[in-house]
C-alpha cells in the first residue's frame, strides 16, 4: 500500500490518499481527521502509527506505507 499527502489550497484542507500495489486509489480522507473503518485496509489498531506517518509526510511525495 502507498500513501501520499496532497496540499489543499485556500479553504480546501490537506488530504491523504491511500493506493494499492497497482496505484489504484483505495481511500481518500482529510489529513486532520482520522480514517474511519481502518480494518477495511488492514490498519486496525495502528491509528497512532498512521497519524505519525501522516504528520511526517512531505506534500506530493508518494511513498510505501509500512506500518
Amino acid at each position: 500500500m502507498y500513501i501520499i499527502k496532497v496540499k489543499g489550497k485556500a479553504k480546501i484542507p490537506d488530504y491523504i490518499q491511500l493506493r494499492d500495489e497497482n496505484f489504484v486509489l483505495i481511500a481518500y480522507f482529510r489529513a486532520d481527521r482520522p480514517l474511519k473503518k481502518l480494518e477495511k485496509y488492514d490498519l486496525e489498531g495502528k491509528e497512532n502509527e498512521l497519524q505519525e506517518v501522516i504528520n511526517g509526510l512531505p506534500f506530493g511525495k508518494l511513498q510505501k506505507l509500512d506500518i
